[in-house]
């Protein structure tokens, strides 16, 4: 299989590279009566765009999408759902010196040696702005979310050393999320986070961080217990997204260090449904919801395409350095947020329709 395509009853495919005619979603699985327009794709997509903010890459964008199939009246009609996105301002003369050289940190290397030979304009396949067919899915897995009571929302927990102190997750809001450019719903540490990227920018480099993600209104029993458990569907999901480095869920990487007496969440009644006074597990226990918020955090690595000399070597093995032109985000989190709530909307809605489908005359 290619890997182009994703999910199980909600699955997307999508084809394009970041500097040829456009990009291409096609979705399927959407139940039909849902009313869709691209009017509802705009707000999700414009938090993902290029040029929102002196903080991102400063490509102008305006990724308007055209709706292709799938939709009649205003609602989805049930059958495959088309969207389309032009590329308007990729100027890929900026990439005519990379074209026999590999950029560190970039899959230049890795395509040629799959492929051998590559796109290299831009990142080509591999580029973020792929991740435009991904939100605009997302947003549409979020509709379908919204009618079952959930919600997923993330937001910047973290870049360089600078770290917001989130008491409850679950109670962070959109207008909290979008009061600042870095998308950080802790005003201090925003600012905090803001200068540091102004400060890295300025001295042509980059900086990584953390996004923190949380479903929330989440029933108890969707997911599957083996191999297709909802924390692995999440954790490919969320891998899959260009610059993520690690993942982690609930407690994560502190359950190293924990013992289990303190690590588990003992069980409660809670208002005529079965609770945990506590929520270690991030809200999935066996790989299947357990009615409590879905908590993860992704690790996002520094920009690889910097504008200061780096050593590499061309394709014949010779050494050479390398300065990458063109225009590229300084940190990649503000942009982030939309794309990672995109995919976890994906699985969600792909493991409602399974539940749906399997255990839903039950429940």
């Amino acid at each position: 299989m290619p890997g182009n395509s994703f999910g199980e009853l909600f699955r997307i495919t999508t084809a394009g590279v970041s500097h040829g005619p456009g990009y291409l979603v096609i979705i399927d699985g959407c139940p039909p009566g849902l009313p869709l327009s691209a009017e509802d794709l705009l707000p999700d997509l414009r938090r993902r765009r290029p040029g929102q903010s002196k903080l991102v890459t400063q490509r102008q964008e305006e990724d308007v999408p055209e709706i292709w199939s799938g939709v009649f009246d205003g609602r989805t009609d049930g059958t495959s759902i088309g969207i389309l996105f032009r590329n308007t301002d990729p100027r890929s003369q900026d990439y005519s010196d990379i074209k026999d050289k590999y950029r560190p940190g970039h899959a230049d290397f890795t395509f040629d040696a799959k492929y051998g030979f590559r796109d290299y304009r831009g990142g080509g396949r591999s580029s973020a702005r792929e991740t435009v067919c991904r939100v605009a899915a997302g947003a549409i897995a979020k509709k379908l979310l919204g009618q079952q009571g959930v919600r997923v929302l993330g937001y910047v927990k973290q870049v360089g050393d600078v770290i917001a102190a989130m008491a409850d997750p679950s109670a962070v809001t959109l207008e909290q999320v979008e009061a600042t450019p870095v998308r950080c719903p802790e005003p201090e540490a925003a600012q905090r986070m803001i200068n540091l990227i102004e400060e890295v920018r300025k001295e042509q480099d980059s900086i990584g961080g953390v996004c923190e993600l949380v479903a929330v209104g989440m029933p108890p029993g969707w997911g599957e217990p083996v191999f297709d458990k909802l924390k692995a569907d999440l954790a490919k999901a969320l891998l899959s997204l260009p610059a993520v480095m690690a993942f982690e869920y609930g407690a994560g990487f502190g359950v190293a260090t924990a013992r289990g007496s303190a690590n588990n969440d003992p069980f409660v009644a809670r208002g005529g449904r079965i609770g945990t006074e506590t929520n270690r597990h991030g809200g999935m226990l066996g790989g299947i919801s357990s009615g409590e918020p879905i908590v993860l955090r992704v690790a996002i690595k520094p920009t690889s395409s910097l504008p200061r000399p780096q050593r590499t070597v061309t394709r014949t093995g010779e050494p050479t350095e390398i300065v990458t032109r063109g225009r590229h985000d300084p940190c990649l989190l503000p942009r982030f947020v939309p794309m990672g709530e995109a995919m976890v909307a994906l699985v969600l809605a792909d493991h409602w329709l399974r539940w749906r489908a399997q255990c839903g005359t039950h429940g």
